[in-house]
């Protein structure tokens, strides 16, 4: 039986006064690739910064490997194994391909594998190595989803959170990204999903979770989710 990755107990978190996760729990088993759907505002977001470390809950406990992260900065769960690809990308315009992808080893120390990495980078995403040079901001937005994808791979992360990979990307560059997320994952790097399109999400992920003003209303196993009537009604526009 596979072991939990991630664990939320009964976590918290607020803006000023208003309480943006209320109380959720939710287990990420090793190796499987999980989505976190619903509507804009429902806190999904806000359930992957608290995760990173860039948000404190208020309440409850967050579990990564069996050791509880609170009080470790979003710094040191990086180097621990959890890292984020935002929403929006945030990679860093000025700088080249490369050093936006350096940048994301910049706390490894291991010279040759940060080298193989970023030849593994550049197998998965080839536009990547035919830009090296070329600064991110001059990138198309699909080009700078794959860099960002890319940047947070180089820290060899056993945990990959992805924060609404598709969003503003045409059809063709979004069903080609997915496909290298799975192949991600295949490799054995555990997915928590933030996705808009909730049936490529669930048509992708393993286990789903369904969230509605703060709170995971509806789980399980993603293909099972598929079929639910009350997501189909929802968020599949049926």
């Amino acid at each position: 039986m596979k072991e939990p990755v991630l664990v939320l107990d009964q976590v918290h978190a607020s803006y000023g006064n208003i309480k943006a996760v209320k109380g959720i729990s939710l287990t990420i088993k090793s190796d499987e690739m999980a989505c976190l759907i619903g509507a804009n505002g429902a806190g999904k977001s806000t359930t992957l910064m608290l995760i990173s470390g860039i948000l404190k809950p208020q309440q409850g406990t967050i579990w990564f490997q069996g050791q509880s992260l609170e009080g470790v900065t979003s710094e040191k769960r990086v180097q621990m194994g959890i890292s984020q690809v935002p929403e929006g990308r945030h990679i860093f315009p000025e700088m080249t391909v490369l050093e936006n992808l350096e940048l994301g080893a910049y706390r490894r120390r291991d010279k040759i594998e940060i080298k193989q990495d970023l030849e593994q980078t550049f197998t998965l995403f080839p536009q990547l190595k035919e830009r090296g040079q070329q600064r991110g901001g001059t990138l198309s937005g699909g080009e700078q989803q794959m860099l960002a994808i890319g940047r947070a791979m180089m820290s060899r992360p056993k945990l990959l959170l992805l924060d609404e990979p598709s969003l503003g990307l045409a059809p063709l560059i979004v069903e080609q990204i997915f496909e290298i997320i799975q192949q991600i994952n295949q490799v054995g790097t555990t997915v928590l999903l933030v996705e808009q399109n909730a049936h490529l999400a669930l048509m992708v992920t393993d286990h789903g979770y369904v969230m509605e003003t703060g709170k995971i209303t509806i789980e399980g196993e993603s293909k099972e989710l598929i079929a639910d009537q009350r997501i189909r009604e929802a968020y599949l526009g049926e």
